[in-house]
């Protein structure tokens, strides 16, 4: 029963296997990537990447497990959802408050210390920011928040929700 219990439990772990998500891994830049419209300097550039980019754009680095049922499920509903709250890729298609608002929740994450998240710098310890790189993280994006509020073409008017 046992020998009979453990085949079964094999041979769903090989059937799993052929069913796999999508990469999120993009040849080119967004047109709609943040890039595009604001300046990203270098030093910026590399801490979004170390700490940023796997979960919040569409150029991930797959670690080796990524290849792995059902930890590929896990990481792409991760990466799924971490794109849904903030998506550098596209960020050029949120509406101008949204893309503001989006903007302050960055800085709200940084600075609480909430984001990268523990578990993903658990086993990315190089995406663990040191004080530094969350200021200067900040003022990127506070510097971005000052200049969308400078052009007058932007409303940055959220729209009233209905009720």
């Amino acid at each position: 029963m046992v020998k009979k219990i453990l085949l079964a439990l094999l041979a769903v772990l090989f059937v799993i296997q052929l069913i796999r998500p999508e990469k999120n891994v993009s040849d080119s830049v967004s047109v709609n990537d943040i890039s595009v419209k604001y300046a990203v300097p270098d030093d910026v550039h590399q801490i979004l990447k170390k700490a940023c980019t796997d979960c919040h754009s569409n150029n991930t680095v797959y670690p080796w497990y990524a290849n792995i049922q059902p930890v590929a499920w896990y990481l792409d509903d991760h990466i799924q959802d971490g794109k849904k709250h903030f998506d550098m890729s596209e960020f050029l298609a949120y509406e101008p408050w949204r893309a503001h608002h989006k903007l302050e929740e960055l800085e709200e994450e940084v600075e609480e210390n909430k984001m990268p998240l523990d578990e993903y710098v658990r086993i990315h310890e190089e995406a663990n920011l040191t004080s530094v790189e969350r200021i200067k993280l900040l003022n990127w994006s506070r510097g971005i928040r000052a200049e969308m509020a400078a052009d007058s073409t932007l409303d940055l008017t959220r729209p009233e929700r209905k009720k």
